[in-house]
């Protein structure tokens, strides 16, 4: 019987040729790899550049970079559990009232019945878990939808909060609380132009990203994957080197960290490995790819469902906490919209509206892609009227991003 011969594969690079990839080949299939993701970086590196230069040089201040920070810090952490959530193959309509309600709770704590700032705090945090717990069940366990379950939680906690607040404000709040959205690292050591303990920090991160790097490069090789020439390498090396330096040192010429950008730093750090490289985070993922798939693979999806919904209301009740902090008052009307800025990061950061898609460090550029592009608008004079409608337009360009990369893909 005639065998039927097979063509090898003569792309250049593979067994067959023996032949080494061209710097650009590989620089290419890094890229495809990791399309959305470069994309929104090199996106967020443009609309910088263009509002730094449209506002002679203001927007990166570094008294404008600390309030784009303190101003955009309860979104940023709101993306990153919606992030979750979408990767899970749901959404969650109901963070914004929560984070209001939860805030409105601590309010009521603070002023009213004088409870230390800590407990309050801490007791504020249980709700969020609780109200996430509540909602995870009825979705996870009950099979009803969570674009219905999270709706029904949205008109739930918008009226909780009415209730507790009875329609006023009820403030001030103590200085401790306040640090978390307005405070910054205390100043130590010798007095100089900058502040001291940013730029340590600021060289700690350095070390750690590049020995990041450094091990991942590794592990690629061991694995047998194509890592990148040594000289794009040393490019992308100096590139993380000059963004922290120059980050560092904005910080520090000012008044040094702020306390809510070393929150976005631990969460950062910290769903970022869990999302990686633990069995919940993979498991995530199996869900939102093929929740049918990953059952029959034995993970436990109901479990892994509830748990990414309390995880939701812990960010919702910390996020509600920071604007409340910023705020100085528990008011409400906070919380208003909260829910479509922080599902808006999270596709344009890359996350796939089907699901099974996304990074933590995804929804952190999105959320600073919306906050760059409102920061810099409101310096340039743009209307809040044409604010929505360039938002609007740049949610769309996203989503039809992804699209089209799926439709390629199955073509």
């Amino acid at each position: 019987m005639a065998q039927t011969q097979t063509t090898p594969d003569t792309t250049p690079g593979t067994p067959e040729t023996g032949r080494r990839p061209s710097a650009g080949a590989v620089l290419a299939r890094a890229l495809r790899g990791n399309l959305r993701q470069y994309g929104m970086l090199v996106a967020l590196a443009l609309i910088v550049l263009l509002f730094q230069f449209w506002t002679g040089g203001i927007l990166l201040q570094p008294l404008n970079i600390t309030n784009l920070i303190q101003q955009n810090g309860y979104i940023l952490i709101l993306a990153i559990g919606m992030m979750i959530v979408i990767i899970a193959g749901h959404i969650d309509l109901s963070v914004g009232s929560l984070a209001a309600f939860v805030g409105a709770a601590a309010a009521v704590m603070m002023v009213k019945h004088h409870a230390p700032w800590p407990v309050a705090l801490a007791a504020a945090l249980l709700i969020g878990a609780l109200a996430g717990a509540w909602q995870g069940f009825w979705i996870a366990y009950l099979g009803i939808p969570s674009f219905i379950v999270t709706l029904a939680g949205m008109l739930l906690f918008r009226g909780g909060t009415q209730i507790l607040l009875q329609g006023q404000t009820v403030a001030p709040f103590p200085k401790g609380f306040q640090n978390i959205s307005s405070g910054f690292l205390p100043a130590v050591g010798p007095h100089t132009n900058y502040h001291n303990l940013t730029l340590l920090l600021g060289l700690a991160v350095l070390a750690v990203a590049i020995l990041q790097e450094v091990r991942g490069r590794r592990r690629a090789a061991s694995y047998g994957l194509e890592p990148l020439p040594a000289g794009l390498f040393l490019l992308k090396l100096g590139a993380i080197t000059a963004a922290v330096v120059v980050f560092t040192l904005l910080l520090a010429s000012y008044h040094g960290v702020p306390i809510v950008l070393l929150i976005l730093g631990v969460l950062l750090v910290g769903f970022g490995y869990v999302m990686r490289n633990s069995i919940l985070g993979r498991h995530t993922y199996a869900i939102g790819g093929n929740e049918a798939a990953a059952r029959l693979s034995g993970v436990k999806s109901k479990r892994v469902v509830f748990l990414a919904f309390v995880n939701m209301g812990v960010l919702a009740a910390l996020a509600g906490l920071v604007f409340a902090a910023r705020l100085n008052a528990g008011t409400p009307q906070a919380g208003i919209n909260f829910e479509l800025e922080a599902i808006a990061a999270a596709f344009i950061g890359g996350a796939s509206a089907s699901g099974g898609v996304g990074t933590v460090l995804g929804a952190i550029i999105g959320g600073l892609v919306l906050g760059v592009l409102n920061n810099g608008m409101s310096l340039v004079g743009v209307g809040t009227d044409y604010q929505q409608v360039i938002k609007g337009l740049v949610l769309l360009a996203a989503v039809g991003f992804d699209v089209y990369n799926k439709r390629k893909a199955g073509s």
